[in-house]
């Protein structure tokens, strides 16, 4: 192969590679993503609170606002929140609460590409309470404190950002949800929570169909 059929082979290969770019660039992306979630709140007068570690899954699409740049991407997924918060009375008397809490969870972001494989994602969720299940370990031993679904808020709101990045179909990305309405409703559940709202980081991997 002399200079002439390298140079073209050359040419051929990166006009090949920038149309697949752009092509890639162009499409809308709809998929599934899921991983880990570490969930926190911010609860007063404790000594020490530990996250709760669950998963998250949710099915996403993006929908052109600016075409290769902005896109609106709702989602609708599961999340799993709480928190373990240990508290010491006066040095004599410890044990800890830990709330877990599930919720199916709809977000809706704006997304901005960055080049062909980075977006970056900002908006707000909304989150339905499906299951609340509160336990209490302290000096005297384990029990089952009573506090079920109905005490606390069953809408959950709030901030969301992040980013992804995409590897072909595969993503792998991370997010923040900081939660803007305390959990809590009733007078007992605020006795152990006040107006703590959630906390969440996650991991996720995904894919596009």
């Amino acid at each position: 192969m002399n200079r002439k059929h390298i140079i073209l082979a050359i040419a051929f290969v990166a006009s090949a590679l920038t149309s697949f770019a752009q092509d890639t660039e162009n499409r809308a992306r709809t998929g599934i993503r899921g991983g880990l979630n570490a969930s926190n709140m911010y609860i007063d007068e404790v000594t020490d609170r530990n996250p709760r570690y669950g998963f998250h899954a949710s099915l996403f699409t993006q929908l052109p606002l600016v075409k290769n740049k902005l896109y609106l991407q709702p989602e609708i997924g599961y999340s799993n929140k709480g928190t373990t918060a240990r508290y010491n009375v006066l040095n004599t008397f410890q044990g800890e609460n830990t709330f877990s809490l599930d919720y199916v969870e709809v977000p809706v972001l704006l997304t901005y590409k960055i080049g062909n494989f980075v977006d970056l994602h900002a908006g707000g969720y909304g989150g339905y309470l499906l299951n609340a299940n509160t336990k209490s370990k302290s000096d005297v031993g384990s029990t089952q404190i009573e506090l079920g679904k109905g005490n606390f808020n069953e809408i959950d709101y709030g901030l969301s950002a992040g980013l992804s990045i995409y590897f072909g179909k595969l993503m792998i990305g991370t997010r923040y949800n900081y939660g803007l309405r305390p959990v809590a409703t009733s007078d007992a559940a605020k006795v152990f929570m006040g107006n703590a709202k959630n906390s969440v980081g996650q991991i996720s991997v995904g894919f596009t169909f």
